[in-house]
């Protein structure tokens, strides 16, 4: 039988990092060892530290400073594109624990730029709800959210506290079609306090219209911290 071939230096020099980092003793903002203590402690050259650390920056699980050090990335947490999936099943898919705050939830009038959005007649009352969705205790999501009662009538009558909304209007309005729309913009400051976070830095946002019962379901906006969030698709 042939030996199995020797794992490449920098590649156990990454191992080692992860390791430190999935086993809690490096966590997010810590600084780790410099790229000469690696070296000694690996007994390699600081070419071979310096790929790994490289790449794991790369792959943004590391961050490099330029005159201070590298440290262990800010987790950007993650959402599909390609598929609408409940966020509390997201969440839970990465081993984490979901909860959310219910911060609005009341029957509203439907000003012009809403109604056209929702293909209901200016001024009819409509549903609305505020719902902000952590991560491992972490606020990674503000759903700012309309709701067609002609789709979903009982809307108000929910418990947002022990299901989310999004997984309440599948169940009771499957999805027939979607249109959505990101854009990178600073946070108005009641959803920078729910993020917890400074006004300063840039959110996500994604603006959501989903269709069902041959009528626009809903629309939401799903405000995302842009330093701890990112998108995904495949096709």
């Amino acid at each position: 039988m042939k030996n199995a071939p020797a794992v490449p230096a920098y590649r156990q020099v990454k191992a080692h990092v992860l390791a430190q980092i999935h086993t809690g003793v490096w966590q997010e903002g810590d600084a780790i060892p410099g790229e000469e203590a690696l070296a000694r402690t690996f007994g390699v050259s600081r070419m071979t530290v310096n790929r790994a650390l490289r790449e794991l920056s790369d792959e943004q699980i590391l961050e490099r400073r330029q005159g201070s050090g590298t440290y262990v990335a800010q987790q950007k947490y993650q959402s599909t594109l390609v598929e609408i999936r409940n966020i509390a099943d997201e969440i839970a898919a990465r081993g984490h624990a979901h909860r959310s705050e219910l911060h609005r939830l009341e029957r509203v009038k439907a000003n012009e730029a809403l109604a056209q959005r929702l293909g209901v007649p200016p001024g009819s009352q409509v549903f609305h709800s505020v719902v902000v969705h952590f991560e491992n205790g972490v606020p990674i999501q503000v759903e700012d959210r309309h709701v067609n009662p002609a789709v979903a009538p009982d809307y108000l009558a929910q418990d947002f506290a022990t299901q989310t909304p999004n997984a309440y209007l599948m169940r009771v309005a499957p999805l027939k079609g979607v249109s959505f729309v990101i854009e990178a913009v600073l946070p108005p400051p009641a959803v920078a306090e729910m993020l917890a976070m400074p006004p300063s830095e840039p959110c996500l946002v994604l603006h959501r219209q989903t269709r069902s019962l041959g009528k626009v379901a809903s629309v939401a906006s799903l405000w995302h911290p842009a330093s701890r969030y990112r998108f995904a698709g495949a096709f």
